[in-house]
């Protein structure tokens, strides 16, 4: 569904709607990053309001820096970021590894020969991860193996590592999508992170390009066209958001002010299915989505049903069913020629 939510989007601008004059609404930051990382693939621009972009989070950059410099054992940039990770290791520290390094013909084999900082922790953990990344061709598996390295050094470095680590997750799934490491990182087009900020870029001002918000920042606004993404229990009303009748009143009032930031198109996006993430690749496990429980049965006729991509028919020589074959009668006359 997210796939092709760019298409709906510039159809509608081919229609005359600028891309200003459209919004994609959403109930948490997170739920819109593989839409975010698909605009940036497709080079459509897009301001985001309420939470930082996706590929701007630190613990994102962390993931991507690890990943390049396996890739790419002469990135300083990256490096510089993944060493700075360990706890004991500053600017200094790093670039004098970096420095002894990058003469070397084979720089991850050289990370391990050098002796350990004297105050870093989880040194001999890094060297090893650096190693299998860089000696792996397996892909998605080697995002997997990095992502166990990064793991503890999130749960230390953030109070929410539990909902950082489900952005984790959610990049792991659409790198599977990739049939290497270096299309993943190639595609994404990503710039070198000039420092460890969060903050996301100024927009555009004189440029047409897309609103990406939050519901609880778009209060106040209003667009030609909106689409809200993910209408469905668990994510409109939020899983935590349905501990008391006040809190769930409070969920049904956020859809509302969503849907009626529309001027003249509302589109209530419902996901079919979501996949379970850590599966193997190409995995097919997956969980069914449930409507949202603001939209009842009984609201049901005052919507249009689309399908995205819509169904095309079958043409004519496909829907006729084949001549049947009648095999007894088949047999028998082969017998009685004899």
């Amino acid at each position: 569904m997210l796939a092709g939510m760019h298409e709906r989007v510039l159809e509608t601008r081919e229609g005359g709607v600028r891309l200003k004059d459209q919004a994609v609404l959403f109930r948490t930051s997170h739920h819109s990053g593989p839409l975010e990382i698909e605009l940036t693939r497709r080079n459509i621009p897009f301001v985001k309001y309420g939470g930082l972009k996706f590929l701007d989070a630190a613990h994102v950059k962390d993931m991507l820096a690890l990943l390049r410099w396996a890739e790419n054992p002469r990135d300083r940039v990256a490096g510089f970021r993944v060493l700075q990770l360990l706890a004991g290791i500053g600017p200094g520290s790093a670039g004098k590894i970096l420095d002894a390094i990058n003469d070397q013909p084979r720089p991850h084999l050289a990370l391990a020969e050098l002796p350990p900082p004297a105050r870093a922790s989880g040194w001999p953990e890094l060297v090893q991860a650096v190693r299998d990344l860089g000696s792996s061709s397996d892909w998605p598996g080697s995002f997997a193996r990095a992502r166990l390295w990064y793991e503890p050094i999130l749960e230390e470095a953030h109070e929410d590592a539990a909902i950082r680590l489900l952005d984790i997750l959610q990049l792991e799934q659409i790198a599977a999508g990739y049939p290497s490491r270096e299309r993943f990182l190639t595609e994404l087009t990503l710039d070198p992170p000039e420092a460890t900020s969060d903050q996301s870029g100024p927009a555009l001002k004189d440029e047409d390009y897309l609103i990406l918000s939050t519901i609880h920042s778009a209060k106040g606004q209003e667009w030609k066209s909106v689409h809200i993404l993910n209408g469905v229990d668990g994510c409109i009303p939020s899983d935590l958001g349905t501990g008391s009748t006040q809190e769930l009143e409070e969920e049904r009032r956020l859809l509302y002010v969503a849907m009626t930031r529309a001027r003249d198109e509302l589109h209530l996006i419902v996901p079919q299915r979501f996949f379970v993430t850590q599966q193997q690749k190409r995995g097919d496990r997956h969980l069914y989505a449930q409507r949202t429980r603001f939209i009842t049965r009984t609201m049901l006729p005052l919507y249009d049903d689309v399908l995205w991509p819509a169904l095309k028919p079958l043409e004519k020589a496909m829907a006729q069913p084949e001549p049947r074959v009648d095999v007894k009668s088949e047999m028998r006359g082969m017998w009685s020629a004899k």
